[in-house]
C-alpha cells in the first residue's frame, strides 16, 4: 500500500513536470518562433518583390482595387503576418489599374515603387514610378513621380526591375518590340537610368523567346489565349562577391501553363551591360516544374515526392547576415486552373554555389518540407512595427 502511494506521487510529479516543460516550450515558441519554416512563406498575396535594407525585409503587393500594401519584417519567413499597410491607393488617387509585379527599392535614401499599370485596357500597360521621401516607407504615402517612356513609340512595358551596378542605375523590363497584331512576343530589355524615373539610353533587347521551353502557351487541359503568346518576363538582376559573373533570371512561357519556368542570362563582370552580346542565355531552364510522374527528375537535385508547377517571378534575397542567399519565387500545386484564388503562392529556398561561384538554384521543393531559417535572424518573433492604417 505504501509503495502504491509513492507511485501515485511519482506519477503526479512527472505529470506536473511534463506540463511545466510543455508550458515553457510553448511560451518560448510563442515569443521567439522556431528555427525552421515551411513553404509557402506568403499564401494570399501574389508578388515576390522583397527588398532587404538595413536589416529589414520590405515586401510590396497589390490587391484587386489597385491598393499597394507594404509588409515589413526582420524575418522574411514572417512577412505575411507583419501587415499589410496600404501605402498607395493607386486607382482611387491616380486612376491606375491592373498593377502587375510592383518592386520596392531604396535609392539614395528615397523609397520608390516601380510597377506596370494601365488605364483599364491591358494593352496600355506602361511603367510607373511612385515615390515616398519619408525615411520610413510606412509613413506618408507613395505618389506617382512619373511614367517611364521606354522607347520612341512608347511601347507596352511590364515587370520593371531597377538595380545599381558600378554606381550606375539600370532598368530591366519585359515589353513588346512593336504593337501586337496576330501574336504576342514579350522580350527583355535593359536601359540606363539618368535618375530613378528617366532613361538615359536607348532600350537594348537582351533576350527573346527562342527555345521551345520559352514558347509554351497552351495548357494541358486545352486552355489557351486567342492568339499565340511567347514570353520572357519578370527579370531580376543578381551578383555578389562569390561569383565573377552577372546574372539575370527571368520567367519564360505562359504563366497559365505548367511549363512556366525560370531562365538565366549571364555576363562577365566588367562587361558592357548595354551590349546585347555580353549576355549569354542558358539553353535550358535553371528552375522548372518538378513532377515525378513526368520523368523530369533531376538526379543532381533529388527532392521529396510532390509536384510543384510553374515556378516563376524569381527574386533573390540575402540572409540577415549576408552569408546565404535565397531564391524567392511563385509556384502552384495544380497543373490547371491557375486563376483559382490563391492557386499561386510565394515560396523560398536556399541557393547553393559551386566552387567557382556559379549559383545553383536546385529544384522546386514541395509544400510541407521543413527548412532551416536564414542565417543571422536574431529573433524569430514576428516583427511588426507598423499598423494597419486604412485612413489614407
Amino acid at each position: 500500500m505504501k509503495i502504491s502511494i509513492i507511485n501515485n506521487h511519482m506519477v503526479e510529479a512527472f505529470f506536473l513536470c511534463f506540463v511545466l516543460i510543455l508550458c515553457v516550450s510553448c511560451s518560448k515558441n510563442k515569443s521567439t518562433g522556431t528555427a525552421s519554416y515551411e513553404n509557402p512563406i506568403i499564401q494570399k498575396y501574389e508578388n515576390t518583390s522583397i527588398h532587404f535594407y538595413q536589416g529589414r525585409y520590405y515586401y510590396v503587393t497589390v490587391d484587386a482595387d489597385a491598393n499597394l500594401s507594404l509588409f515589413v519584417s526582420e524575418d522574411p519567413t514572417q512577412l505575411e503576418s507583419s501587415g499589410p499597410q496600404i501605402v498607395c491607393r493607386a486607382r482611387k488617387d491616380f486612376g491606375l489599374r491592373h498593377i502587375w509585379h510592383p518592386q520596392i527599392v531604396n535609392i539614395q535614401d528615397v523609397w520608390y515603387i516601380y510597377a506596370s499599370a494601365d488605364d483599364g485596357n491591358t494593352d496600355n500597360h506602361r511603367i510607373y514610378v511612385l515615390e515616398n521621401k519619408e525615411s520610413d516607407p510606412t509613413k506618408g504615402s507613395f505618389v506617382v513621380r512619373d511614367r517611364i517612356k521606354t522607347d520612341s513609340i512608347d511601347n507596352w512595358a511590364i515587370h520593371p526591375h531597377v538595380f545599381e551596378y558600378n554606381e550606375e542605375l539600370y532598368l530591366l523590363w519585359s515589353g513588346w518590340q512593336t504593337k501586337r497584331v496576330y501574336a504576342e512576343t514579350q522580350v527583355l530589355y535593359i536601359a540606363k537610368l539618368e535618375n530613378p524615373w528617366t532613361l538615359s539610353s536607348q532600350r537594348v533587347k537582351i533576350s527573346e523567346p527562342e527555345y521551345e521551353w520559352e514558347r509554351q502557351w497552351v495548357n494541358p487541359d486545352g486552355y489557351k489565349t486567342a492568339y499565340p503568346v511567347y514570353v520572357n518576363e519578370a527579370p531580376f538582376f543578381f551578383t555578389n562577391n562569390i561569383t565573377d559573373k552577372l546574372y539575370i533570371y527571368y520567367s519564360a512561357s505562359a504563366m497559365w501553363t505548367p511549363y512556366y519556368a525560370i531562365g538565366e542570362l549571364s555576363a562577365s563582370k566588367g562587361s558592357d551591360l548595354l551590349d546585347s552580346s555580353s549576355w549569354k542565355k542558358s539553353s535550358k531552364p535553371v528552375f522548372s516544374t518538378y513532377d515525378p510522374s513526368r520523368g523530369n527528375v533531376d538526379e543532381d537535385h533529388p527532392v521529396e515526392i510532390g509536384v510543384v508547377y510553374s515556378p516563376g517571378y524569381p527574386y533573390i534575397i540575402p540572409s540577415p547576415d549576408s552569408t546565404e542567399y535565397y531564391l524567392v519565387y511563385m509556384a502552384r500545386d495544380i497543373a490547371n486552373n491557375p486563376y483559382q484564388p490563391y492557386s499561386r503562392s510565394v515560396r523560398m529556398q536556399k541557393i547553393n554555389f559551386s566552387p567557382e561561384g556559379t549559383p545553383d538554384l536546385g529544384m522546386p521543393e514541395p509544400i510541407g518540407k521543413t527548412f532551416k531559417k536564414p542565417s543571422g535572424i536574431k529573433n524569430t518573433k514576428n516583427i511588426n512595427n507598423i499598423t494597419n492604417d486604412e485612413s489614407k
